[in-house]
């Protein structure tokens, strides 16, 4: 039977007992007592279920009491519908009645640690000025284990290795004083304004065992410190740090690499900036083209309007002028479409072709004017080595920088080479608007066939019939489609 407390608070629950596991999934949904689930935590519970979408809606509308929130008793009866259609059983209100006195069926939702974790992300996003995190949750996020690697004999350089556990990852990597070194720096520059703990000092003289058995304590506090920050373990780098199976974050040919990548960029700039230029030139002609075609049609227009002043002495009867005018008149509003049609694709021209490939040539501006900056930088180290004769720590410390910044380096060529797709998105506008363009503007030519071979004279038809081809077309410069 329902213990006392539960018989209220889940009197829709016709029958069954609630099993531990039902109070335990609400406890990790509504901690510190509260009395109300939010609905969009809900639907995440549902989710989890890896049910029939048509199903979770069916068990939405059992259990949704309309207020936006579900009660515990909501929650309850949710969690043993869930249980009973993942047994392949119908879900409705009247199954419940089966299992009379017997405990309820328990639900499978997968791994509870991801629950909890959404359960405290989506109380932090409702409200972004709370914390809302227990120390429990806090220390729930991962667990940290550093333990000391044994040193290989027969070695000549010795490097101290730690084996590096995280149990939210399930991952077990190899690290070094310097990997921490490196993923200090790289936090201290992404999260200025969040705090990142220190790190215990490299002993420069050698070490003894006692020496090193305390920095790896500090190392597994400061990594703790990290992964259990709300904001800081979620970033892609701690990931990388606690999952990625290399020896060292920074290889050794990274400058080499960097000098490569450099050239490439350098090249490639050269010719998107042609390429930029020679669309440029398309759209232009394109405007130049719509521009052309209104004086085109207002010059026609004024000929049709022009007064009548020829005369019998002028003329000798000839009457093609007054039919030129007439002519005129009827094919000059023709002109004004194919202008607009012109105008309107320059702009796309503009947007769709120049822009992109202006968008990609401020990227690689930006990418050369880092490198500028990172060998502003090393030649600024340079000199104050060489007019410096400071401690040894200044120099690993340079090391350090110069090893972050080369890292960044990697990640922001890596992010141009994602840009490079929108040279592609380029040529397939500029191909699908030249061939939209022409079609149409051949189209609004093509409409004026009919009017200009009615304002020619009767002569020149004649003259131009006669000279049409074998092949049967009337019209030697209007073929015939």
């Amino acid at each position: 039977m329902l213990p006392k407390k539960d018989k209220t608070m889940a009197a829709d629950l016709t029958s069954g007992s609630v099993p531990h596991f039902y109070r335990d999934i609400y406890d990790i949904l509504c901690p510190d007592q509260q009395t109300q689930l939010d609905q969009d935590m809900f639907i995440k519970l549902l989710m989890k279920s890896s049910l029939p979408k048509e199903t979770l809606t069916r068990i939405w509308e059992l259990v949704d009491c309309h207020h936006g929130y579900l009660t515990r008793s909501g929650v309850y009866k949710a969690l043993a519908l869930i249980a009973v259609s993942q047994q392949g059983k119908p879900v409705n209100d009247v199954v419940l009645q089966n299992f009379g006195c017997q405990e309820l069926p328990r639900p499978s939702l997968g791994d509870l640690s991801d629950l909890k974790a959404l359960s405290v992300r989506l109380r932090r996003e409702k409200n972004p000025t709370r914390l809302s995190m227990s120390y429990r949750e806090v220390c729930s996020r991962d667990i940290i284990k550093v333990t000391l690697i044994p040193k290989k004999k027969g070695l000549i350089l010795k490097h101290v290795e730690y084996e590096v556990s995280s149990q939210r990852f399930n991952s077990v990597v190899q690290r070094r004083y310097n990997d921490f070194v490196v993923l200090h720096e790289m936090l201290l520059h992404r999260f200025p304004y969040r705090m990142i703990p220190q790190l215990p000092p490299k002993k420069l003289v050698k070490t003894d065992a006692h020496f090193i058995e305390e920095r790896r304590k500090a190392l597994k506090r400061f990594l703790t410190l990290v992964v259990r920050h709300p904001n800081i373990s979620e970033d892609p780098l701690i990931h990388f740090f606690l999952t990625f199976l290399g020896r060292e974050l920074d290889p050794l040919d990274t400058p080499t690499q960097s000098r490569l990548a450099r050239d490439l960029m350098k090249h490639v700039h050269s010719s998107v900036s042609k390429l930029r230029d020679a669309a440029d030139s398309i759209k232009e002609q394109t405007l130049e083209g719509a521009v052309d075609m209104l004086t085109f049609g207002r010059e026609l227009s004024w000929l049709a309007d022009m007064a009548n002043t020829d005369s019998e002495w002028s003329s000798g009867g000839n009457e093609t002028w007054n039919h030129l005018k007439k002519g005129f008149k009827s094919l000059h509003p023709m002109f004004p479409p194919i202008s607009n049609a012109l105008a309107e694709h320059s702009k796309q021209e503009d947007e769709d072709v120049v822009e992109k490939l202006n968008l990609f040539l401020d990227l690689l501006s930006a990418y050369k004017e880092l490198h500028d900056r990172y060998d502003n930088s090393i030649n600024k180290m340079k000199r104050k080595s060489s007019s410096d004769l400071s401690a040894p720590q200044e120099g690993e410390q340079q090391e350090r920088r110069k090893h972050f910044a080369l890292h960044c380096i990697s990640m922001e060529t890596q992010l141009v080479h994602c840009y490079m797709n929108i040279v592609g998105e380029m040529l397939h506008s500029l191909i699908e608007l030249e061939t939209i363009k022409h079609y149409k503007i051949y189209e609004l030519w093509k409409n004026m066939h009919p009017m200009v071979e009615n304002m020619n004279s009767a002569d020149v038809v004649e003259e131009r019939l006669g000279s049409a081809s074998p092949t049967g077309n009337k019209s030697p410069y209007f073929p015939s489609k």
